[in-house]
């Protein structure tokens, strides 16, 4: 590896925390999540801070850590959201590999169908989740390179990354 920091950023529910620890484990690579990051910082639940706070400083939370984190050779799962913003976009892309896991917005919604901890999905949780990953889909295509989680195994998904990151490696090492 580069040593760079590899962002995973993805919908609620694509499988950035599973990945991120298997990934990490895989390559040996530190891993923060963000949202948890938050709540330690925060000291309450991430649907505490949506309900007290609001989502715009939710996301003034999520940006403000994103930036503190100067890691290198470590793995970030990052919140569903924290694309939303260009500047974390740049951010992510200027000091690291992005890597986008997408997953079927049916699929989603079967892994969510009972999970009450997203306050963004407390309302119509069928029409909320495709209306956000339109909005949110052009921006998570921005990433260096995208994995479909859809209906995959752990094992299948970190395979293909560990393929492309290491053909990254390959490139970047060639044009250093």
């Amino acid at each position: 590896m580069t040593g760079e920091t590899i962002y995973l950023t993805g919908f609620m529910g694509a499988g950035k925390t599973t990945i991120g620890k298997k990934l990490g484990e895989e390559l040996s690579m530190t891993v923060v999540d963000t949202d948890k990051m938050i709540e330690e910082i925060c000291q309450k639940k991430i649907s505490d801070i949506f309900k007290e706070d609001g989502e715009v400083r939710f996301r003034e939370y999520e940006s403000r850590i994103l930036k503190s984190l100067s890691l290198k050779h470590a793995i970030v799962t990052t919140g569903g959201g924290i694309i939303n913003s260009q500047e974390n976009r740049r951010f992510m892309k200027e000091n690291g590999i992005v890597i986008y896991l997408h997953c079927d917005p049916k699929v989603i919604l079967r892994r969510l169908r009972d999970d009450t901890t997203r306050p963004l999905l407390e309302k119509n949780k069928d029409k909320t989740v495709v209306n956000m990953l339109d909005a949110r889909l052009p921006y998570y295509l921005e990433a260096d390179y995208t994995v479909n989680t859809t209906m995959k195994s752990v094992d299948t998904i970190i395979t293909e990354m560990t393929h492309f990151l290491n053909r990254y490696s390959f490139c970047w090492a060639q044009h250093k």
